[in-house]
């Protein structure tokens, strides 16, 4: 995948982001990290009540955290400081992630990878959209 100079690369997964920008050029990608906001928990999709009927809270706390990753992009995208968007997530996160966009933010998606890259180096990152 080629990607044009000031795209957008969120890294993500259910309890971290890392957001980079293409600083090169679509011949030769170069992403820069990028300082954001902290991310807070936003109501997930199918948000689960945590009861002995169903524990897993720590799921619902990974969906809450995609939740707000989409919360916040979405809102860089309606005040114009995304031209063009890549994600990639974890399988998991990415489809909670889905469920969230805002039309704005699909206009200016160029890609998705669903694969764990958190915690990753930036070449691995780098590889992983070139391969796509």
């Amino acid at each position: 995948m080629m990607l044009p100079k000031g795209t957008t690369v969120a890294v993500a997964d259910g309890e971290k982001l890392n957001l980079f920008r293409n600083s090169g050029d679509e011949a030769e990608l170069k992403l820069t990290p990028l300082e954001h906001a902290h991310v807070a928990e936003a109501q997930a999709s199918g948000s689960r009540q945590n009861s002995a009927g169903n524990p897993d809270l720590s799921q619902a706390n990974e969906d809450g955290f995609s939740a707000g990753i989409v919360e916040h992009l979405n809102k860089d995208a309606l005040e114009g400081r995304i031209d063009g968007l890549v994600i990639i997530a974890a399988p998991r996160a990415l489809g909670e992630m889905r469920k969230h966009y805002h039309k704005a933010l699909s206009a200016k998606l160029l890609g998705e990878i669903a694969k764990d890259l958190t915690g990753h180096a930036v070449g691995d990152v780098e590889a992983a959209i070139r391969a796509a």
